[in-house]
Order: C-alpha cells, then sequence, then structure tokens
C-alpha cells in the first residue's frame, strides 16, 4: 500500500496515489477524432489503473472519445479508481476549444457524460473553464444541483482565479482546482497556495513542461544527468514535492511513456536540488 505521503484524500472521502493520468492525449491528432491504433491506447489504459487510482478526462477530449475509450477498456471499473471528467468546452474543430457554460448546457454535458461512461454517479465532475458570458455562480449553482441529484459526488474546477474560487465555494463546497502548473508556467501559484489553506487537490495540467529550463549543461539537465533521468522526471519529481495536494496528472499515449512518468514518482532529489529547481523556476517566472 502506498504510504500517507504518496496520497491525497479528495473532497474528505476519495484516497488516491497522488500520480494520476490525464485521458486528452489517447485521442486523435489535436485532440481530435479517434487515436491511430486504439488497441495501444486500451493496452495503455488497462496498464494505467494497476499503477494510479485517479484517471482525469473530458467530453470535449475527442470530442466524447477519451470518455467512451476509458469505458470500453476499463468497464466495469475497479473499485480504487476515480473516473474524474469534465464540462464547459464545445470543439468546433481540431485545435478549437470555446468555453459554453450555460447551465442547462451543463446539466446535458454531464448526464451525457454519465451515459458514455456507464457510471451512476461522477466521482469529480469539473466546470472545464470559466465562460465570460456567464457568471460562475450560475454554472457552479448547475453543478450543485446535479451533486444534490446525486449524479456528482464532488464538484472541481478547472482554469479558475483564486477569486473565481472564492466565489465558487459560496455556491458549493469544492473538492478540487485543475490549473496550467508546471516549472516554466507558476502563474496559478495564489490559487495553489488557496488549495493547501483549504485542503483541496490541486490538479496542474501540462505538468511536465521544461522549456529552455531543461537545454543541455543547464541546472535541470545536470540534476537530471545525476539521477539518469530525464528532465522531464525531475519536473514531475519536483511538482510531487512542491506541496502535498498537488495531484499531477501526466498524459501519453505510450505505455513506455506512462512508464517513464511512474518512475519519476519514486525520483527522491536531495532538499538541495529541490531548491535549485525550485529557483529556476523562479528565475523564469509566470511564463
Amino acid at each position: 500500500m502506498p504510504s500517507t505521503t504518496d496520497t491525497f484524500t479528495l473532497g474528505g472521502d476519495l484516497q488516491v496515489r497522488r500520480l494520476g493520468f490525464g485521458a486528452m492525449r489517447i485521442t486523435g491528432s489535436g485532440i481530435w477524432g479517434e487515436p491511430e491504433d486504439p488497441g495501444e491506447v486500451r493496452d495503455l489504459l488497462r496498464r494505467v489503473v494497476d499503477a494510479v487510482d485517479l484517471i482525469d478526462t473530458a467530453d470535449s477530449y475527442g470530442p466524447e472519445v477519451s470518455e467512451n475509450l476509458i469505458c470500453e477498456s476499463l468497464y466495469p471499473y475497479p473499485d480504487h479508481l476515480v473516473v474524474a471528467t469534465k464540462g464547459g468546452l464545445e470543439r468546433p474543430g481540431p485545435g478549437a476549444w470555446v468555453p459554453n457554460c450555460r447551465p442547462e448546457r451543463l446539466r446535458r454535458c454531464c448526464e451525457d457524460s454519465l451515459r458514455r461512461l456507464k457510471l451512476e454517479r461522477i466521482d469529480l465532475y469539473q466546470l472545464h473553464t470559466v465562460d465570460p458570458k456567464v457568471p460562475i455562480e450560475d454554472s457552479v449553482s448547475a453543478l450543485a444541483e446535479l451533486q444534490e441529484e446525486g449524479k456528482i459526488r464532488h464538484v472541481g474546477l478547472s482554469n479558475v482565479t483564486a477569486e473565481e474560487l472564492e466565489r465558487a465555494q459560496q455556491i458549493v463546497q469544492v473538492g478540487s482546482v485543475q490549473n496550467r502548473y508546471n516549472l516554466t508556467d507558476r502563474s496559478s501559484e495564489e490559487v495553489l497556495e488557496v488549495c493547501e489553506q483549504q485542503q483541496l487537490g490541486f490538479l496542474p495540467w501540462f505538468p511536465l513542461a521544461t522549456g529552455n529550463l531543461a537545454k543541455p549543461g543547464a541546472t535541470l539537465d545536470e540534476i537530471a544527468r545525476a539521477h539518469r533521468a530525464a528532465p522531464a522526471q525531475v519536473a514531475l519529481a519536483w511538482l510531487l514535492a512542491r506541496s502535498p495536494v498537488m495531484l499531477p496528472i501526466p498524459g501519453t499515449s505510450s505505455v513506455a511513456h506512462f512508464e517513464e512518468n511512474l518512475e519519476a514518482a519514486e525520483l527522491e532529489l536531495s532538499d538541495d536540488e529541490l531548491d535549485a529547481v525550485g529557483a529556476l523556476a523562479t528565475r523564469r517566472g509566470s511564463g
């Protein structure tokens, strides 16, 4: 069994290992359509559930493709697995993402995800973004109603500011936040601090970005070489050490890459190495 330092309890009642899996990239190019090799994706997902407790997806990945593949590959789900999904973004085409968080649409999105995933209740359902045309209170109220109806266990938010998080919490108890956060983009530092104070899970998306910090001969590269690891593995190890509420969800369509991410979770960096990596990120700024 993982130690308590390797786990986090989402919403006060869902204990998960802190390294999860993001299922965005199991679709086709541009997060659009079917993957080139659906059989390989199914093999990947079956390997994933042997090692992690949390799979994060969204109705917009594909669209619908990621949720369908998860269900086809894993249903009936193992007892330990938390399948988190999101609603609030429309996909007019490959690479295009358009907010639509009207309450009636969010209800439809959630109910469609329940059907695709063959679930009676979604353990973690997340507002995928804040729609500039819809007050966040209206969007979150729709999720609160779905929670009251037993269709959502915990409500999460994605791509929010600390102020938006506070407004949402006036409506519903928030269990997690999913924002972009990595070595080269720490613009959500304030949101992370709020999550730490309130014991909310923080799911950093795009967690393995290293940018120019990983160039040959740089500090990150030297630390990686010292551990016979890749710079992205060091970046993931730094994230896990950064905060006990951090729940990275690196995504891939490759079993080999997934195994590499798992190895990063076992990578132990010294305090000096963690400080050095953190200082690099600080000097880099918010990206």
